[in-house]
Parts: structure tokens; C-alpha cells; sequence
């Protein structure tokens, strides 16, 4: 198996269990880590605007059998943008949603390993 077809299913496993860490904080009524419901619940409008479930499920069967770097890296792109925006976020809320750093770093970092070529690119020329 392809070593970037491994990290993009890794990112793709993460990006579920991401989209369930936060379904099940804001279905959890009696949750002690989150203390304003609006802020989980406007984090979950995020995920489910930027449409993670679906990139996360394409991302996971285009790359089950073989490597499709176009599609891929088309796919890492939108969930970049969209977890640019996620992470200002909850940066701004830390107060409340400091539970959900850890998974946006772990998201961040498979991310930024499959589009390593074009930032690379991109920081060569400026």
C-alpha cells in the first residue's frame, strides 16, 4: 500500500472520529467539558457546513484499492479550508472548547503531510 494512500485514510479515520467526538459532546446533555451549548453547537453547524462526513467518506473509498493523488489532494484542500476556519474557532472560544484542540492538531498535521508538496512550493516563492 501507498504510503500517502495510508496517510490519506488516516486523515479520513480521523476526520470521522472527529465528526463523532463533537456529534456526541453536543448529544451529551450532562457534559462537565463544555460549559456555553451554544459554542458546541455552533461547531457542529461547522463541521456539518463544511460537509466533513462527506469528504471523510470519499476520501476513504477513493483511496481503499488505489491512489488517486488529483482527487486526493482536491479533497485535502477543501477540508483544509474549512478547518482554517474550525480552528480560528475554537482558538477564539479555548475557554470553552479546549477539548477539541487536540483532534484539530492531529487533523491538521495528516493534512498538511498530503499537501507537504504544494506548501512547500508555496513558501519557496514568497
Amino acid at each position: 500500500m501507498n504510503f500517502e494512500m495510508r496517510i490519506a485514510n488516516m486523515l479520513a479515520d480521523n476526520m470521522n472520529g472527529f465528526i463523532t467526538f463533537v456529534r456526541e459532546n453536543h448529544e451529551n446533555e450532562n457534559n462537565c467539558f463544555c460549559l456555553n451549548r451554544d459554542k458546541l453547537y455552533q461547531l457542529k453547524l461547522l463541521v456539518e457546513e463544511f460537509k466533513f462526513q462527506v469528504l471523510a467518506d470519499e476520501l476513504k473509498r477513493i483511496n481503499r484499492f488505489t491512489w488517486d493523488e488529483n482527487y486526493t489532494h482536491l479533497l485535502v484542500e477543501r477540508f483544509r479550508r474549512g478547518m482554517r476556519i474550525i480552528e480560528e474557532y475554537v482558538e477564539n472560544n479555548y475557554s470553552d472548547l479546549f477539548i477539541f484542540t487536540a483532534r484539530l492538531y492531529t487533523l491538521n498535521n495528516l493534512s498538511l503531510l498530503l499537501c507537504k508538496e504544494e506548501e512547500s512550493d508555496t513558501a519557496l516563492s514568497e
